[in-house]
């Protein structure tokens, strides 16, 4: 099984940047030993199983909770019972391969 989550979650009441509270979620995220990645809007983890991926989000609010009235998140899923771990590279290589592929056909 995969879980690709992407996912965002800040405090609403610190003013325009919350990037001291986002690192706190990422170290957090870091040290799960999930692998992920950071983007400007969220960030990209896969876990082996739902519970994880809840997991994470879970200890993210916890982590902002002692800090914040108002936590703002979102989060969408990409669940596959059929495929193991180790799809978080393997989608974008599918799309780059396609776009080589289609770049080298533009050329001829």
């Amino acid at each position: 099984m995969s879980v690709l989550m992407n996912y965002a979650m800040f405090p609403t009441d610190k003013g325009d940047s919350v990037s001291d509270f986002v690192s706190k979620i990422i170290q957090m995220v870091s040290e799960s030993g999930f692998e992920y990645k950071l983007n400007a809007m969220g960030t990209v983890i896969e876990t082996e199983n739902l519970e994880q991926a809840l997991d994470i989000v879970s200890k993210s609010y916890k982590i902002l909770e002692p800090f914040s009235d108002r936590v703002y998140a979102t989060a969408s899923f990409d669940i596959q019972t059929n495929k193991p771990i180790g799809r978080f590279t393997g989608k974008v290589k599918s799309v780059e391969d396609k776009i080589g592929a289609r770049k080298m056909e533009l050329d001829s």
